[in-house]
């Protein structure tokens, strides 16, 4: 798997569409499965972006098969993790929407297994278990 997105192999496919003109050439079906099997394969457009704490602690969670919740509980989540899903002024319910949204994110990129760290850019993919 590329770091390639979804858009990335359109733009692709649509530049080898205009330069090579809409002509059927022996190799346009081949070229065609070719770019829907990159297309299959690249990495959502929106993948979720996390702090670098929140990344090294998923990589740890799940090496250690731990679930999300575990992940998630306050008595567990190591103080720099912790930090990360704090919002300013408290869990007031003017912050929950703010809150909630920095839970999701962070439970979306557990469950797709990548996502793109904050600081860094980084992609980070997880290997997935065969």
């Amino acid at each position: 798997m590329s770091n390639e997105t979804k858009r990335d192999v359109l733009k692709k496919a649509l530049d080898f569409l205009v330069m090579s003109g809409i002509e059927r050439s022996t190799n346009y079906d081949m070229e065609r499965y070719q770019y829907l099997s990159e297309y299959d394969s690249a990495l959502p457009d929106d993948l979720p972006v996390i702090p670098e704490a929140q990344s090294d602690w998923i990589k740890q969670c799940k090496a250690n098969d731990y679930s999300l919740s575990f992940a998630l509980s306050d008595e567990i989540t190591p103080i720099e993790v912790a930090k990360t899903f704090r919002v300013l002024g408290g869990y007031t319910d003017k912050n929950k929407d703010k809150w909630l949204k920095l839970q999701n994110t962070f439970a979306r990129a557990w469950l797709l297994g990548v996502w793109r760290v904050e600081e860094t850019g980084e992609i980070v993919k997880l290997e997935v278990e065969k």
